[in-house]
């Protein structure tokens, strides 16, 4: 019983931080129909940003503290976003998408590589302090870290607050109007660009969070982060739906839980192969599942994008 729900946590865990990240993919696609690949790296650049961030302003209480990460990394991926939508997105609205997506991967790596030369000892991973409470909560036999509660409540907080902006608010309205048909939408006066600039802010900062959380989490960044994460998240988005919110978010637990259950089957099914293999386990599933339902799992009951 311990086990399962240890698993459990795992996979909540890994979910909302996915969910996240597939989030910000959904919503650049679905309102301009680009794959905006660098997305991966900006969530790396979030977390170093963060961690930045705590030596600049040293010997803080650990609420100010993560005060601080939260600011800097948020500022900083927003500000990053924003370049990305003004200078490769905008000029090159009517370019082929793959030219687009080509530019984003390659601005992509010139942040990764940015990170490794320019960052103090970058090309090492960096530990990240543990600022939240370290106590444990017992639920029977069973100790639950009361820091894992925090990312997971707060995750879910950012989830439902971009769910109300983008169905209960004007901004989302405007998203949600430029996804649909972005001429018609013109037409009715909403100005294109800045919802444009506003969009790819909402999904940096997302990216952002996710960083963070993911530093809180494992303790520990590095240079190369967000390659897997932009990958996961990716993918997330694609069996989700992509273009679909709710779709990326059921994506992210989804891929979540199939690396929870691959890194604990496959060492007792076959012990030559170690749990490490979960991505693996996780991507082949996935593979399967796309071939059963190329869709997505919400594209087709849900046609409204964004």
């Amino acid at each position: 019983m311990d086990s399962l729900l240890q698993y459990l946590m795992n996979g909540l865990m890994l979910g909302i931080i996915y969910a996240m990240v597939a989030v910000g993919f959904t919503l650049f696609f679905g309102t301009l129909n680009v794959i905006q690949f660098s997305h991966g790296d900006v969530l790396t650049l979030g977390s170093f940003a963060g961690l930045s961030a705590l030596s600049i302003i040293p010997n803080q209480s650990s609420w100010l503290s993560i005060l601080a990460v939260l600011v800097f990394s948020l500022v900083i991926s927003a500000i990053i976003g924003m370049f990305i939508a003004q200078f490769l997105i905008l000029p090159m609205r009517e370019a082929p998408s793959i030219n687009v997506l080509l530019a984003t991967l390659m601005f992509g790596t010139v942040i990764r590589e940015s990170i490794r030369l320019f960052y103090p000892d970058g090309a090492n991973p960096k530990r990240f302090p543990s600022l939240l409470p370290s106590t444990r909560i017992a639920i029977g036999s069973f100790t639950l870290p009361f820091d894992n509660l925090i990312i997971l409540a707060f995750g879910f907080f950012i989830i439902f607050l971009l769910s109300l902006i983008i169905n209960k608010t004007k901004l989302g309205l405007a998203i949600r109007a430029i996804a649909q048909d972005s001429e018609t939408a013109r037409l009715m006066g909403i100005p294109f660009n800045k919802y444009v600039l506003l969009t790819f802010i909402i999904g940096s900062v997302l990216a952002a969070f996710a960083g963070v959380m993911d530093a809180f989490y494992y303790n520990e960044i590095s240079f190369n982060m967000g390659l897997l994460l932009g990958v996961i998240g990716f993918t997330s988005a694609i069996i989700g739906g992509l273009g679909n919110i709710y779709g990326a978010i059921l994506g992210g637990f989804l891929f979540a839980f199939l690396e929870v259950i691959g890194g604990s089957l496959l060492p007792s099914l076959v012990p030559s192969i170690p749990s490490a293999y979960k991505d693996v386990f996780a991507f082949t599933m996935v593979i399967i599942l796309m071939t059963i339902k190329p869709t997505g799992l919400l594209a087709e009951k849900l046609s409204e994008r964004v």
